[in-house]
């Protein structure tokens, strides 16, 4: 099976249910030990720290620019050395599998 980095998002205009916590448990395992599952298993959030403010928004243009890749686009925070990510599929009200491969995608940037 193809690994999360290496796959591509799909639309997601609804009608599906959002991954369960079985499933998302069990994606995490690919990801960095940084990102979290919060709000009950419908949200991937991880915060990034910098030296400074230029590093923090070069940075967010980076996950911005695989956003548009994929076309599937986190909520992103950007202050001074620092720099949060948010992301679940607002159509499905939880996570999907492009939340998983956008989550790997900027781990990759990371290393």
């Amino acid at each position: 099976m193809a690994k999360l980095k290496d796959k591509k998002c799909v639309p997601c205009e609804g009608g599906v249910d959002p991954l369960n916590p079985d499933q998302t448990e069990e994606l995490m395992k690919e990801l960095s030990e940084e990102w979290m599952l919060i709000d009950q298993h419908r949200m991937l959030a991880r915060t990034f720290t910098f030296k400074d403010f230029k590093q923090a928004l070069a940075f967010a243009n980076k996950v911005g620019a695989i956003a548009e890749e994929e076309q599937h686009h986190p909520d992103m925070t950007v202050g001074y050395g620092n720099m949060g990510v948010e992301l679940t599929t607002h159509a499905i009200g939880g996570l999907s599998i492009n939340d998983f491969i956008v989550a790997a995608k900027i781990d990759e940037i990371t290393k």
